[in-house]
């Protein structure tokens, strides 16, 4: 919980001074390379969680990255900083707070769909308008997950509403109503 709340602050701050420069989404994008780089890499992530690292060394490993990645001097500064105050294994939880307020901003949501066979891209399409208009016409961002263990259908989850469109869900209903006769 506290890295939570620490990671909405960092991103928070970061997004204030961002929207001051009207460059929010450039900033995001930025800083999901890096959030990207630390997901993937778990010896990156257990570097900056290190206790025994100094500071110093963290801000400059941090530094070095940013560079390599080409990011502009704001997230480089950003990224160096939360590394130097031994929060840079909170990267992905800051990256998220982060796309959240920028989402929030521009009204948009993101679904993270689950679905048994890849969707082409107007179904795509159709599901995010479908959900969008059921979120008060919020634009709405599909991302898919292919999932082998449903029958078909889909599983949308954005934030905590769930809709189930699935068929083991159908089948799960129907067993429920089944059940109670």
């Amino acid at each position: 919980m506290k890295s939570q709340a620490a990671a909405r602050s960092y991103a928070k701050a970061l997004y204030e001074l961002a929207r001051e420069r009207s460059q929010a989404e450039r900033i995001g994008a930025e800083l999901a390379e890096v959030v990207q780089l630390v997901r993937e890499d778990p010896a990156l992530a257990h570097f900056f969680a290190r206790p025994g690292v100094s500071a110093a060394a963290k801000r400059g490993a941090a530094d070095d990255i940013a560079q390599r990645l080409g990011l502009g001097k704001l997230v480089r500064d950003f990224v160096g900083l939360v590394a130097a105050h031994g929060r840079g294994d909170v990267l992905p939880e800051i990256g998220d707070a982060y796309r959240a307020l920028v989402d929030a901003d521009l009204n948009r949501a993101r679904a993270r769909v689950r679905t048994s066979v890849p969707l082409t891209e107007a179904e795509k399409a159709s599901l995010a308008e479908r959900l969008g208009a059921a979120l008060g016409g919020k634009r709405v961002t599909v991302d898919e997950v292919v999932d082998q263990n449903l029958l078909g259908g889909f599983v949308a989850e954005i934030g905590s509403l769930i809709v189930d469109g699935s068929l083991d869900g159908q089948l799960a209903r129907l067993k429920e109503r089944l059940g109670r006769g």
